[in-house]
């Protein structure tokens, strides 16, 4: 449309389209939901379609055929506490008795067992300091309780347990509480609940060392971060993990000193993040950024709508070929040189596409293309590094038990409440990635702490 000569329609014109973005804006912030934006499903807009839109499946509910069977699995022997027999008392056929013991041409019996909780009754050990008196002179004399005995009125497994409860599973103090007098018989104080989680936390420091110099050292990594409170005010839980390792930290700040923290003043390997500009400081060489992000920065644009539209069309359906190719990889169905192959005119695409984005007149999807074309070496870096992926998921599931105990707990209320997440978090989920009991752990790394010995290893 040619621009109006009269000063006054000009005026007018402008204040229309300034007007017309602010509409634009509120629209796209009316229109944010989980699956156009980091926002979690549970926090959609009313009237906000379901993030995740699958057609009716045609198949019937339950086992498909052919699927791998999930049976129940018969423990071990020695795990089997006692053992009833049944025996035939004589034969079906000719009514002759059978013998009570097994020959040789028998086979084995058939087994089937049966899981049983006993009633469970915590174990009480009384100290009794006696006194005698001297039939001599007739004084008194008193035994001591050792100070080592005084030291702990609740055992090391005990201690583990409750802090288990607390620390993985996310219950409350007063739960916990609950739980010890209802379950186990074991009636301890509020105050003496909060008193063993600092005392698991002091256990579980060298562990939490150990973890972290681990994930430093990793050739990759992933880190996210996520929001925490600290008596009500705003700071940040940070995460690192590799394949078998989890780290936690928390920190004041979402800024370069809090991924130092994390991850130290050089970070070492390939870095699987978000596009946060904190983590910007890592050369794009040795950064892999999230598709999954990408894929919603993509909807977005869709969902906004204008004339720049098209580049989220575009990159929804590249982002659907990379993934399509990354699971033919995953499942052994190209190899990795097949893989390249496969993103070389995908990578093109994205580049024209990005470009063409840029330079169009919807400023904030110019900026968006600017952004990611910027970091356009580091989308890439999972097609040739083994042991890197297109997604930051991994992270993002552990962090997930931190966040559900967030929404319960509303944070911590000091900072050593913040250390004890940082701690029994890290040795939680490291220990879940090992395959290994977390409660074992946490009951050894507590006996050795009050016994003074050398914590156990985490990553053994």
């Amino acid at each position: 449309m040619p621009e109006p000569s009269c000063p006054g329609c000009r005026e007018l014109l402008g204040r229309v389209q300034e007007l017309e973005a602010q509409v634009r804006d509120l629209l796209a912030k009316l229109n944010t939901n989980a699956s156009n934006s980091s926002t979690p499903p549970s926090a959609n807009p009313l009237g906000a379609d379901k993030p995740v839109k699958k057609a009716k499946s045609k198949r019937q509910r339950g086992g498909q055929p052919n699927h791998p069977a999930h049976l129940k699995q018969l423990l071990p022997a020695e795990r089997v506490s006692r053992t009833k027999h049944f025996l035939p008392d004589q034969c079906a056929k000719c009514h002759a008795p059978l013998p009570r013991e097994a020959g040789a041409n028998d086979p084995e019996p058939k087994r089937f067992q049966t899981i049983e909780l006993p009633p469970v009754v915590a174990e009480v050990t009384e100290y009794q300091a006696h006194a005698r008196t001297c039939p001599r002179c007739g004084e008194i004399a008193h035994a001591t309780i050792p100070a080592e005995i005084r030291a702990h009125s609740v055992g090391p497994r005990l201690t583990a347990t409750l802090s288990y409860l607390t620390g993985c599973h996310g219950i409350s103090k007063r739960g916990v509480e609950e739980i010890a007098e209802t379950v186990f018989a074991a009636p301890v104080a509020l105050g003496t609940v909060a008193n063993l989680e600092q005392e698991v936390s002091a256990a579980l420091a060298p562990a939490h060392q150990e973890a972290l110099e681990a994930v430093r050292r990793a050739d990759a990594k992933f880190a996210d971060e996520t929001s925490w409170k600290l008596w009500g005010k705003l700071c940040w839980l940070w995460a690192a993990a590799t394949a078998n390792v989890a780290v936690f930290i928390i920190h004041a700040r979402r800024n370069a000193l809090g991924l130092a923290l994390l991850l130290g003043e050089e970070i070492h390997g390939i870095l699987h993040s978000d596009r946060w500009h904190v983590y910007g400081q890592v050369p794009e060489e040795r950064r892999q950024v999230c598709w999954a992000h990408l894929k919603r920065d993509f909807q977005k644009i869709v969902d906004y709508g204008g004339p720049s539209a098209f580049v989220g069309r575009r990159g929804l359906r590249i982002v659907k070929e990379v993934f399509a190719a990354w699971h033919a990889f995953q499942q052994g169905q190209v190899t990795r040189r097949k893989l390249k192959t496969l993103m070389e005119p995908l990578q093109r695409r994205l580049g024209k596409a990005l470009l063409e984005g840029g330079l169009g007149d919807d400023a904030r999807v110019a900026k968006f293309c600017e952004n990611v074309l910027l970091l356009e070496p580091a989308l890439w870096t999972f097609v040739s590094q083994e042991g890197v992926e297109p997604t930051n998921n991994h992270i993002e599931r552990l962090l997930r038990r931190a966040v559900l105990w967030r929404r319960r707990s509303f944070g911590s209320n000091s900072a050593a409440g913040c250390r004890f997440v940082e701690r029994i978090l890290t040795v939680v989920q490291t220990c879940r990635l090992h395959g290994k009991s977390a409660l074992e752990f946490l009951s050894n790394a507590v006996h050795a702490h009050r016994q003074r010995l050398s914590s156990p290893c985490l990553l053994s």
